[in-house]
């Protein structure tokens, strides 16, 4: 008899320990900002609501948070290393070849996944436009916890726990998207002649147009694509006009204004 009774009450402790991880893994996506995080964003004169961008760097593994400031400018808050990601240097061309991708993305709040069983996890946005235009497809690609990646950045449980909380409050903020930005390396003309001879070398000089701006200015460049490209700044980009194959001679840019 004692036994049974020791039995029932043993099921009863697994079952409360079962659901109590069952509440905190439902839970994780609304787990707060870390205060020294909090407190890092009001010293760059930020705060969790003001919109945000990322920018990842595959050569060092790292990926940047930035935030805009009280200036409108953005300032780099914090670095994270990525634990993982996979392929080489280069963007994601098919479905299966275990490439991470590159270029201009933005995450909408559609593409958060709270329930993701990498801890959590937000998709990239690939294909955008400009994998569409040059057929390029893939599916789940994502920066998620954990450290493993067929096609993805991993960012382990503590980075993406971070990482997902600061876009939950700048969505929260109002901000209806978010800027990703996936480099093979810092943009730079030293990298850029080490690299020279990729079959990748014209399609990185045109992200370099991008993050130039963002250099130069501070402020993500508006991301647009036509005849095969990525345009930045251009008056008429983002409004559905421009041929992705064709004339981009249409409309005036707006880069050198920006700049």
């Amino acid at each position: 008899m004692l036994a049974r009774v020791f039995q029932f009450f043993s099921i009863v402790v697994a079952l409360a320990a079962l659901t109590g991880c069952q509440f905190a893994g439902d839970n994780r996506h609304n787990v707060p900002l870390p205060k020294a995080l909090v407190d890092r964003m009001a010293i760059i004169g930020s705060s969790p609501g003001e919109p945000m961008m990322i920018r990842v760097y595959k050569q060092t593994s790292e990926l940047e948070v930035w935030k805009r400031t009280n200036t409108g400018r953005y300032a780099l808050l914090k670095t994270y290393p990525i634990c993982k990601w996979s392929g080489e240097l280069g963007p994601k061309i098919q479905e299966g070849d275990y490439q991470s991708p590159e270029g201009f993305y933005d995450v909408t709040p559609a593409l958060m996944n709270p329930k993701s069983s990498y801890f959590l996890s937000f998709k990239v946005g690939f294909p955008n436009k400009y994998d569409q235009a040059w057929g390029r497809n893939g599916s789940y690609l994502m920066v998620h916890g954990d450290c493993k990646s067929v096609g993805c950045y991993a960012m382990t449980d503590e980075g993406i726990k971070e990482i997902y909380a600061m876009a939950r409050e700048s969505f929260k903020g109002g901000n209806r998207s978010f800027q990703l930005q996936l480099l093979p390396f810092r943009m730079n003309e030293t990298n850029l002649a080490a690299n020279a001879a990729s079959a990748h070398s014209s399609f990185w000089l045109n992200l370099k147009e991008g993050t130039d701006i963002f250099d130069a200015t501070q402020v993500p460049p508006i991301v647009d694509v036509c005849a095969k490209r990525y345009i930045f700044n251009r008056a008429d980009a983002g409004r559905g006009s421009l041929d992705l194959n064709g004339d981009c001679s249409v409309g005036s840019f707006s880069t050198m204004a920006a700049l």
